[in-house]
């Protein structure tokens, strides 16, 4: 039996017309809800039917539903994750408007205008004075061997913008004569990028490495680079320059075999890091160049075999690096040596990239579409991830069953 109703009474208005029915104005209880905490005020007394009292009554006595505190910490991170990111693309968009503003132009052609770059005799050095010499820059090219074929091929098929300097980046006194030479022979628009890209590699276990052959690595790799930006600095101010360092992916990668190699690129990086923040006040950019597997495009692996390898270890090393191992290890290097670029171009378009863009870039990242994207992962990575990866190859695995083994 369903409950009686309250009756509404009906008035008319002084014209005749039936007016809306009223009702009495009810009282509720206000509840109000904070994390963790129901305010549940007391009840007002209500005027009216039995029933719709009752109703109200047992509605506000309810128990509310308190939210969980897992559900209250999933709440704040997440505003506080949300909050961060937002942070996050905004001072990245200031910091991209503040670099447009601040950095100066590029240039469309290299008329009155002078380049040096280290390492010419051949690979990626001896292209790039190519492709310069075909903007119309006037390019000063450093080579070991000045005699030597790439040298010569360089000013014979030059459009006469070349000039080719001997050029040893460890040697103090060719660089300050390098500095000589250009000094008197700059355009009128001055020296406008030195291209560090003298440089050598080699591959070894730490374990049947020198100390020779880290220091030969760094003073070529670290040191040369470093003697050679002294030397050139002034003038790169003076024109509010470039100076572009080639470095490579080693410099982050830590790889089984390129320890010194490794070292060396790695301190470039930090050097070129320093440098870049310090020049930024002189309207000098600095780019860095990381190249992944170039070795056949170049040419500057060493050619070596197992044997000049192993009369290289003395007894004790022998015992525990044996000779199958390094058989191995030599031929799984090569091997991936080969399998690598085969054209320097990727990086050529770089470098010219950091030399006449308005906005180089800060890191020119240059390997395949997916070891690139590894590549920008493993910094981020926690070492025992990183640490892992080599796990995963065979020459690895072959290289515990071996050590030791007769």
């Amino acid at each position: 039996m369903q409950p009686e109703l309250p009756k509404v009474s009906e008035t008319r208005s002084n014209t005749g017309h039936s007016e809306k029915p009223t009702r009495p104005p009810i009282s509720r209880p206000l509840s109000v809800w904070l994390p963790g905490v129901s305010l549940q005020p007391p009840l007002i007394p209500f005027h009216g039917s039995s029933f719709s009292s009752r109703w109200l009554q047992q509605r506000a006595l309810r128990p509310t539903h308190h939210a969980p505190p897992a559900m209250n910490a999933v709440f704040l991170i997440g505003q506080v994750t949300g909050v961060a990111s937002v942070c996050c693309i905004l001072l990245f968009a200031v910091g991209r408007l503040l670099s447009r503003r601040r950095g100066g132009g590029g240039v469309q052609d290299g008329d009155g205008r002078a380049v040096l770059i280290t390492g010419c005799d051949s690979g990626f050095g001896h292209q790039l004075a190519r492709r310069l010499d075909r903007h119309g820059f006037v390019v000063f090219a450093g080579c070991l061997c000045p005699e030597g074929p790439g040298a010569r091929s360089l000013v014979r098929e030059s459009c006469g913008n070349v000039t080719v300097l001997k050029l040893d980046v460890t040697s103090d006194a060719e660089v300050q004569q390098a500095k000589r030479v250009v000094q008197e022979n700059l355009p009128e628009k001055g020296l406008w990028a030195v291209v560090n890209n003298a440089g050598i590699t080699d591959w070894a276990e730490i374990g049947w490495s020198s100390i020779g052959d880290f220091q030969n690595m760094a003073d070529v790799n670290l040191f040369g680079p470093i003697r050679t930006s002294f030397a050139f600095l002034p003038l790169i101010r003076a024109s509010k320059g470039r100076m572009v360092y080639t470095s490579s992916i080693f410099a982050f990668f830590n790889c089984l075999n390129m320890g010194a190699y490794s070292v060396s690129k790695r301190g470039l990086e930090a050097f070129a890091d320093c440098l870049r923040v310090e020049m930024a006040s002189f309207g000098v950019k600095v780019s860095i160049i990381q190249p992944g597997n170039f070795g056949q495009a170049t040419n500057i692996l060493k050619a070596k075999t197992s044997v000049d390898i192993w009369e290289k270890l003395d007894e004790e090393r022998k015992r525990l690096f044996n000779r199958q191992y390094v058989d191995v290890a030599n031929e799984y290097f090569t091997a991936t040596c080969k399998s690598g670029f085969k054209s320097a171009d990727m990086v050529v378009d770089a470098m010219v990239h950091a030399v006449t863009s308005a906005r180089p870039k800060y890191r020119y990242l240059l390997a395949s579409a997916a070891d690139t994207f590894f590549f920008q992962l493993f910094p981020f990575l926690p070492t025992v991830f990183t640490d892992a990866v080599f796990s995963f190859s065979s020459m690895y695995a072959k290289r515990e069953e071996m050590l030791y083994a007769k």
